[in-house]
């Protein structure tokens, strides 16, 4: 897990594992198959495109992401000693505002099917 911190870090301090090549390759993407095939060229961002469909049940990819975000986030409690957590906290705390909206818009349209769709957080 220490190692995997490592890694997300880096990442994030460094402009990401798409930067620059990538990251030009989507500017320039036509359709969802197209986006597909570039991300399946970089290994961090190679799973999260499974799942994602057009069906009124299946995720989307900001889903996935934020999904993802998720996973990495709560890593952070995961040691001591260090700032990170509370930058966690502060985005985990966005990530619940958002499913907090989420399920009130789906209440106020009466769509009650979509309420089970946020993104749990623990």
């Amino acid at each position: 897990n220490a190692e995997y911190g490592k890694q997300w870090y880096q990442r994030r301090v460094r402009g990401g594992t798409l930067y620059p090549e990538g990251l030009k390759f989507l500017k320039n993407a036509e359709d969802r198959e197209e986006v597909r095939r570039i991300l399946e060229r970089y290994g961090a961002y190679k799973d999260l495109h499974a799942g994602v469909g057009d069906g009124p049940n299946d995720k989307t990819l900001e889903d996935r992401f934020f999904e993802e975000e998720v996973k990495m986030l709560c890593l952070a409690f995961m040691n001591s000693f260090h700032l990170g957590v509370f930058f966690a906290f502060v985005k985990l705390k966005e990530q619940e505002n958002r499913n907090i909206v989420w399920i009130a818009e789906c209440n106020a349209q009466k769509n009650k099917s979509k309420v089970d769709n946020y993104i749990p957080i623990f």
